[in-house]
């Protein structure tokens, strides 16, 4: 049973920084490109950040470029997202995704396997 279990999200400050991770069992990790995506109260869920499956290209959404890191310990499978300057506009529930195949841009259509997600608040 393939199971993505994110930690790391809660609440802080306007220009504070929060780590993600995701951890995944049940599924050949290096098989995936791993990707996070997240959802504000009343949005669609939208794409955040991507990584091959061998940390080799990743790519952002335009809002978090140059804020957030996204990184991959194929060695512990764990996927990481480091978010740093943190905005209001960032607070959502934050979700783990693995894809079959790397794209720069992700959809959840494309979505093999979800995590149960993560809640950051950030307050102004």
């Amino acid at each position: 049973q393939v199971q993505l279990v994110e930690s790391g999200g809660g609440s802080v400050q306007t220009g504070g920084s929060l780590r993600l991770s995701c951890a995944a069992s049940g599924l050949t990790f290096t098989s995936y490109a791993m990707g996070w995506f997240r959802q504000a109260p009343g949005k669609e869920r939208e794409f955040v950040a991507v990584i091959r499956w061998n940390g080799a290209r990743t790519n952002y959404r335009d809002s978090v470029q140059g804020r957030f890191t996204i990184s991959r310990d194929n060695a512990k499978n764990t996927v990481y997202l480091q978010m740093n300057s943190l905005k209001p506009e960032d607070t959502a529930v934050y979700y783990c995704a693995a894809v079959p195949t790397y794209t720069s841009v992700l959809n959840p259509s494309q979505v093999d396997y979800w995590g149960q997600g993560t809640q950051v608040t950030v307050a102004s």
